[in-house]
Order: C-alpha cells, then structure tokens, then sequence
C-alpha cells in the first residue's frame, strides 16, 4: 500500500514541478521594473521620440499601437516584425496584413538610436515597442499602465505566419474574432476592449470598400460619406483613408463604441462587435462607462504583452532594430 502512495506523491511533486518551470517561463519572467538599475533613462527616452513623432502625424500613435498588435500575434512580443528582408532572409512586413499597411518603423529606429545613446546594448526592441504602444496611448488621452518589460529579441521572422490569419482581416466574422484572440490566451472581453483601440488611426479604402457598398447593417449617410472617397470598384483609391472613429479620429476615448451602435463602424470586424450577437453588451457597457472600458484595455494590453515572449538567453539584444546581430 506504501508503494502507490509514495508514487502518486511523486507524481504529484513532478507535477508541480513541472508547473512551476512551465509557468516561471517567458511571461513570468517579464516584469514592471526590469530596467530600474541596468537602465532607468529608458522611459523618458522613448516618450520623447514618441512625443515628437504625435505632434508631427498624430496618426504615428495609432500606427505604434497596431505595431505592438502585429508584432505580439505573429509567434510572440519578440520584434520580428521589425526585421527588413535582405538576400538571404524574408520577414514579416512583406505579409499581407503588414504590406502597405504598418507604419512607425522609422520610429522605431529612432527610439533605439536614443536609448543606445543611453544605455547601449541592454534594451531591447520588443521592449521598445510595448512601451511606444504605451506611451502613444496616453499621448492621444488614452490611460497609463505600467508596461512589464524583460522580452529580447528574436533572430528570425516567418512571413508564413503572419499569412496564416493569426492576424484578424478586417472582413473576420465574431466567432473568427473570439477564436483568434482566444489562440492567444485572450478572452472575448479582451477582444472587445482592444478593438477599442480603432478609437483612433485610419483604414485605407481597400480594406472598407465592400462594407460601405455591400452591407447593410450601416447607417445610410456614413455609408454615403464613405463612399465619396472610396470609389466601387477598385482598385481606383484603394489607398485613399477615412478613420476609424468618425467622431474624434485622433483622440482616445470611448466614441468608437458609441459609433458601432449607430451603426457607424467603419470596418465589418468592427460592426460584428455589435450586431445582435453575444459581445453586444460589452459594446454597450464600453459606450457608456468610458472607466470600465479604460480598464479593461489596460488589463487587455498587458495580456497581449505577456503572448510567448522570447526572456532569459533567449534570442538578442539587437543594435539595429530592423537587422539580426
């Protein structure tokens, strides 16, 4: 009788062990004050260039968002988006849902070129990148969280991932919606409150012309404003914007909530948010309790934060953001 008790509490120990490694890994790793002695300058030296970069293009702050997005979906918060394709190497900003599409490298660059001046070699670009996100959010009125901080680098990229559809097109239905967030260890509430980042930025022609044209659950003079500028069909003015939130475009609040119940989301998968289905009161609550909403972006990004981050002796520092050391 000793033997299978002193077995199942091995088993057990194992177990929790096993736990502990697995969780202790990546994500746990990261953490709030990482840089405080190897690099306490970091914070005021990205909010500076971002800072800078706003005033100019107040869009650049909805691009640095979207950036930390398609970079976290695509095998983790490791900055591979940021790789440029040379000779012997393709990366991920040729994709479909990046090419002509994400912005903020120059950025980017520019934030890492100030930080090294800084502090050479201890941050690194995945970082830069989470804490851009950060502080264009607040820059554009958006909330402040403290961002956890300790990713490296990869050395590599996958274009074929980021062609598999782990980033959600614009014409995603709800469930595809929940279900990619949820590949992710992101709840519908998750999904919900970061699709209120499209609060600010813009969509090209392109990726809203059959919504204005096709669809009907639209309110009719949107759609109509939408459309002289957006001509059917294309590829005539394909590249040619409207924002996201047709109330306050550059500011962030919670009017993009208020527009997906007057039917006014630019985007199918922005409207499917609110469209007779089970995230509908999560729109609701969110139009109407900006704090609420505020919050659960907060708890949101730092979630999308934590996505398989690369820690430890993991990957690199890298010099350059845009090439492998």
């Amino acid at each position: 009788m000793a033997r299978p008790s002193s077995f199942s509490s091995c088993m057990v120990i194992f177990t929790l062990a096993f736990l502990v490694i697995f969780t202790s890994h990546s994500s746990a790793q990261l953490s709030t004050n990482f840089y405080s002695k190897s690099c306490p300058k970091v914070f005021g030296a990205v909010k500076s260039v971002v800072q800078s970069a706003v005033s100019k293009e107040r869009r650049m702050g909805a691009s640095l968002v979207r950036l930390f997005f398609h970079d976290c979906f695509v095998k983790g918060c490791d900055g591979s988006i940021l790789l440029e394709d040379t000779s012997s190497f393709t990366g991920e900003q040729t994709a479909g849902p990046n090419n002509n599409s994400v912005r903020g490298f120059n950025v980017v660059a520019k934030i890492k070129s100030r930080v090294e001046k800084v502090c050479p070699g201890i941050v690194s670009c995945a970082d830069i990148v989470a804490i851009a996100a950060r502080d264009s959010t607040v820059i554009l009125g958006g909330p402040f969280w403290n961002v956890k901080l300790g990713r490296r680098d990869s050395k590599t990229a996958s274009l074929s991932a980021a062609n598999s559809g782990v980033i959600p097109p614009p014409t995603s239905t709800l469930s595809n919606l929940i279900n990619r967030f949820n590949s992710k260890g992101l709840s519908v509430k998750d999904m919900v409150a970061l699709s209120g980042s499209h609060t600010i930025g813009q969509a090209r022609c392109t990726s809203f012309r059959a919504r204005i044209y096709n669809e009907t659950n639209i309110d009719s003079s949107f759609a109509n404003t939408r459309q002289k500028n957006c001509p059917f069909p294309g590829p005539k003015g394909d590249n040619k914007l409207a924002p996201l939130d047709v109330q306050t475009p550059t500011s962030f609040d919670n009017k993009y909530y208020k527009n997906l119940i007057r039917q006014k989301g630019l985007l199918h998968s922005d409207q499917v948010l609110f469209n007779g289905g089970s995230t509908d009161s999560l729109v609701r609550t969110y139009s109407s309790n900006p704090k609420t909403f505020r919050s659960d972006f907060v708890t949101a990004m730092i979630k999308m934060g934590d996505i398989d981050p690369l820690t430890g002796s993991q990957g690199e520092i890298r010099k350059i953001c845009s090439k492998r050391n």
